[in-house]
């Protein structure tokens, strides 16, 4: 039977990949890089085990110990722990930092990658198994966009792919045709809180994938978090990326943003 190593990091996504990998037949050799991986993960791994981001040397021994030749990286793990001092890098992880060029998502993960190619593992196209997550055009909700958020939608989708050209982020927050927000090192609930305070309601959020998106790594996601987060910034319509961007628990999402009137719709 073949074994998929699964690095975990907060959020549903990584219980729901290895609930369809081990119905699949696959064994599921998980890894906890969080305190904040979601714990329901243990229950439905075949394997499951904690170790800190930080401690690559760690990581790939356990990995090989085991068996398994392909990995999969899921879950959210934002690029402010390699700044805000809450990890602990061992040796190896250490060097992997200090010889980067830039410290731009991209070239983070790539050299990451190519730390498991040279332990002899391969990095498995992040949606390869829950390519159902991923809505085709179409509005998510029973309502649908108006004309001017239309607008906003159009504008903001521009914006965002930019944004991701760049290697900077993937989300944008716009009102009336002007930006509020960009998603940076923060990630896409703060960049929503900032872009609606800004706003002062009614702002449009737009989640897309980088031109060049790499499927291994940092493929866009949203969930409950993303609504919860537009409630809190009084947000009125998610646009995501139709068939680019995996959505969480599709039903409640949708219930949850009907009850706060927030539109979502994948573009």
């Amino acid at each position: 039977m073949e074994r998929i190593g699964l690095l975990a990091g907060a959020g549903k996504l990584p219980a729901m990949f290895a609930n369809a990998a081990i119905e699949l037949g696959y064994e599921v050799y998980a890894v906890a890089l969080l305190d904040e991986t979601d714990e329901t993960l243990k229950d439905v791994a075949t394997n499951y085990k904690k170790i800190s981001i930080g401690q690559l040397d760690a990581l790939i021994r356990h990995l090989k110990e085991n068996d398994v030749v392909s990995v999969t990286m899921l879950g959210k793990v934002t690029k402010e722990l390699l700044f805000n001092n809450k990890v602990q890098p061992d040796a190896a992880m250490t060097r992997l930092i200090m010889t980067l060029p830039n410290r731009n998502d991209d070239t983070v993960m790539l050299a990451f990658i190519n730390e498991l190619q040279n332990a002899g593992m391969k990095a498995m196209d992040q949606t390869e198994l829950i390519k159902k997550l991923m809505p085709p055009k179409g509005s998510i909700t029973k309502s649908e966009p108006t004309e001017s958020e239309k607008a906003d939608i159009e504008f903001g989708f521009k914006v965002a792919k930019e944004l991701g050209r760049l290697d900077i982020g993937q989300t944008v927050v716009v009102k009336n045709l002007a930006v509020m927000a960009l998603e940076a090192i923060e990630g896409t609930d703060e960049c929503i809180l900032r872009g609606g305070e800004l706003a002062k309601g009614d702002a449009v959020v737009v989640k897309v994938a980088k031109p060049k998106q790499d499927n291994r790594f940092d493929v866009p996601t949203v969930g409950l978090k993303t609504i919860e987060s537009m409630i809190k910034a009084k947000a009125k319509v998610l646009a995501i990326e139709a068939g680019e961007t995996l959505l969480v628990e599709k039903e409640k999402v949708a219930h949850l943003a009907e009850a706060n009137g927030i539109t979502i719709t994948a573009v």
